[in-house]
């Protein structure tokens, strides 16, 4: 971005650089990557209904069953993304992974068209397998990227702006399904987020080429080395890493925590949404009711607090509001039991968590290795992820079978959200730690702390 003659930034910018704690030449760097996440979210919101319509065709323990199937296939990928990391540039292997998910959408889609009869119930658990692994990938190949453009500074400063552009993707594509569902046809719809990933592969070129320089002045270590360059390394490095580094294993737990506790609000919102609401319609709609306010309270957080809670008390606060929150809704919901109580914790539970936890933890990655900002960002964020749904759907459904229900529940979630709230506050520590220690390195030795792991190109 350049500046006038006289050095001094245009009134309008100046404006925007008060208002969201930006510096001069950050502001295109923030909206193309807010493009970036708006058009990865909209493809994945365009896909949920049919996904969720699928996946509940034989019931809620269905569901389960299909939690296990997708993180045994996520454990399955992860080797396979590590070896597209290691031989293929950054640009590449982005390209690859969307291209591979936008290929994968045109054949779902021949298959509506050309081939209605083959659909069945397996071949709608392979959709909402394949549409959870999807999910996964393509928001972590995001994250990843933007961990490696953007320094620890100014992860902390503007992630949670740039979320803006997921959120406002997330209530676009429900309202384009609503507008496309019948002119075009629901296969048709597939054909719609596949667009949207390609243009969300032109985001991350367009990023690439205006943040690097950014990064650059900055002193990142995501910068020190050549962007041509591959990161090289071995395929099993990402999982061989969480289980080395205290702190990438800090992170994991953390993942594996949130994930767990979700998956209990997620299955108590399903049977009490069934008690409450015997027809399908009400149901929807229900459901629809929350999913627009709790939206609207994302997008109020991240436009508002989140980049303030992150200044002002840093990341470790940020990240332990969630524990907080999620172990006080349990209790208020286990003292009442309605309805309205369990749509306040599940509201709660979202809105912190997109609106305040997810920029936080993604500033966690600002400051590893690269090829940890992919291949152990992998692991944690598909693997550990679904590893969590598993534990917490099984968790759930066998104290249900016990007859505990919601009070078992309590006393699970109130002990693991201590526990979870804790290590927020180390990781926070840990995360100013490592920054500190970055800052301080001379460039040369930064550079040699990013350089190629054994196995890299040159």
């Amino acid at each position: 971005m350049s500046l006038p003659a006289d050095g001094r930034t245009p009134p309008a910018p100046r404006a925007l650089h008060r208002l969201f704690n930006l510096q001069p030449g950050e502001l295109a760097p923030v909206l193309i990557a807010a493009l970036f996440f708006f058009c990865v979210l909209t493809a994945l919101m365009l896909l949920r209904p049919a996904r969720d319509a699928l996946g509940m065709e034989r019931g809620i323990d269905s569901v389960r069953w299909l939690f296990i199937g997708t993180a045994l296939v996520t454990l399955a990928v992860n080797p396979l993304f590590g070896l597209i990391v290691s031989r293929l540039r950054r640009l590449q292997f982005i390209g690859t992974t969307y291209g591979f998910f936008v290929a994968s959408l045109v054949g779902f889609w021949a298959l509506l068209v050309f081939a209605p009869g083959a659909i069945g119930q397996r071949s709608g658990q392979v959709f909402y397998v394949w549409f959870s692994v999807f999910n996964l990938f393509v928001t972590m190949v995001f994250w990843a990227l933007l961990a490696d453009r953007f320094t620890p500074d100014q992860g902390k400063r503007f992630f949670a702006l740039i979320s803006v552009g997921g959120t406002l993707g997330a209530i676009f594509g429900p309202w384009l399904t609503s507008r496309l569902a019948e002119p075009l046809g629901t296969p048709s719809l597939l054909l719609v987020a596949g667009g949207f990933l390609l243009i969300a592969v032109l985001a991350a070129w367009a990023l690439m080429r205006v943040a690097t320089d950014r990064a650059s002045q900055a002193g990142s270590v995501a910068s020190a080395r050549d962007p041509s360059e591959r990161i090289g390394g071995s395929a099993w490095a990402g999982i061989r890493a969480v289980f080395r580094s205290p702190y990438l294993s800090g992170i994991a737990g953390y993942v594996l925590l949130m994930t767990v506790v979700a998956t209990f609000i997620y299955f108590t919102r399903l049977q009490m949404v069934a008690a409450v609401a015997d027809d399908t319609d009400t149901r929807a709609a229900i459901l629809g009711n929350i999913d627009m306010w709790t939206q609207v309270a994302v997008l109020v957080l991240q436009l508002t607090l989140t980049g303030q809670i992150v200044k002002r008390f840093g990341l470790g606060v940020a990240l332990a509001i969630l524990p907080i929150a999620t172990a006080i809704g349990f209790v208020g919901l286990a003292i009442y039991g309605s309805f309205v109580v369990l749509v306040l914790l599940e509201a709660t539970n979202r809105a912190v968590q997109r609106g305040i936890t997810r920029p936080a933890r993604e500033a966690l990655f600002t400051v590893v290795d690269r090829e940890d900002k992919y291949k152990a960002k992998a692991f944690i964020d598909t693997f550990v992820y679904r590893a969590g749904d598993v534990v917490g759907a099984q968790t759930e459904g066998a104290l249900g079978r016990l007859g505990l229900a919601l009070g078992g529940l309590v006393s699970v979630v109130v002990p693991l959200a201590l526990a979870w709230a804790a290590l927020a506050v180390w990781l926070g520590r840990a995360q100013g730690q490592r920054a500190e220690v970055q800052r301080g390195l001379a460039p040369g030795v930064r550079q040699a702390q990013d350089g190629p792991r054994s196995g890299a190109s040159p």
